[in-house]
């Protein structure tokens, strides 16, 4: 019976997972779907660089909400039914396999750093909280996303192993954690080349360059068409 509410478990939070948040909120505020423009990432910070704060906070929680609610079901109530704390873990693994492939989204979905935080949190709240502070640090000061979410992700079952000991759920947070890196390829290559952008930076807006065209006080003047002045001829007495 205990091996059913697993299968249970793990296959609705997949399904909860699949709800690709940034996708629906900008649906539902009227913008572009976050897949056509920036990265085309659909998660808070490519929704941020439409310019709508709003929309990219409702994101951000909505995602971190869909990786805690699972997890922390099966944490308070799980118990009742045989599930424990690697049960716990693998089923957020599943909520952010959701995230990563929905179901109801085609299969495209985002990179799950957000969902990640909230299996984290729902897992554990100590241990998502460390993992969270770390993201904060190193976003705050370097102004990148990415890097804070592969530090943060590399951290996360070091500091479960250190914390909590090994454990399957440890297996579940490397796993995620590992995903979470592969899923950051590209902004891998974007960091080491220098091309990634910063957190609130709006992909293609560039500022004004003068760059190929000449300063104002060197261009050529627009030639005036010449007019010849004809004078009357004065008559000779």
């Amino acid at each position: 019976m205990t091996l059913l509410w697993n299968a249970v478990a793990l296959v609705a939070a997949y399904l909860i997972g699949s709800l690709s948040f940034a996708v629906i909120v900008s649906r539902f505020m009227g913008l572009s779907d976050p897949r056509s423009y920036g990265s085309g990432n659909p998660g808070a910070t490519n929704v941020l660089r439409s310019g709508n704060k709003k929309a990219a906070a409702l994101t951000l929680l909505f995602d971190l909400v869909k990786g805690l609610v699972p997890v922390a079901l099966v944490v308070l109530w799980g118990h009742h039914l045989g599930l424990d704390e690697t049960s716990a873990a693998w089923v957020g693994l599943a909520a952010f396999l959701g995230h990563l492939w929905p179901v109801f989204f085609r299969f495209q979905g985002g990179k799950g750093v957000a969902t990640a935080a909230g299996v984290l949190l729902g897992l554990n709240p100590l241990l998502g909280g460390v993992v969270l502070l770390t993201w904060l640090m190193v976003a705050y000061f370097t102004r990148y996303s990415s890097l804070a979410a592969l530090i943060a992700a590399a951290a996360a079952p070091v500091i479960h192993l250190v914390g909590w000991g090994g454990s399957g759920a440890t297996v579940a947070l490397l796993i995620m954690s590992g995903l979470l890196i592969w899923r950051h390829q590209a902004n891998i290559s974007k960091l080491l080349a220098g091309t990634e952008s910063r957190i609130g930076q709006k992909t293609g807006s560039t500022p004004p360059s003068d760059a190929g065209a000449a300063p104002a006080a060197t261009q050529p003047a627009a030639k005036r068409p010449h007019h010849s002045r004809h004078h009357p001829k004065r008559k000779s007495h």
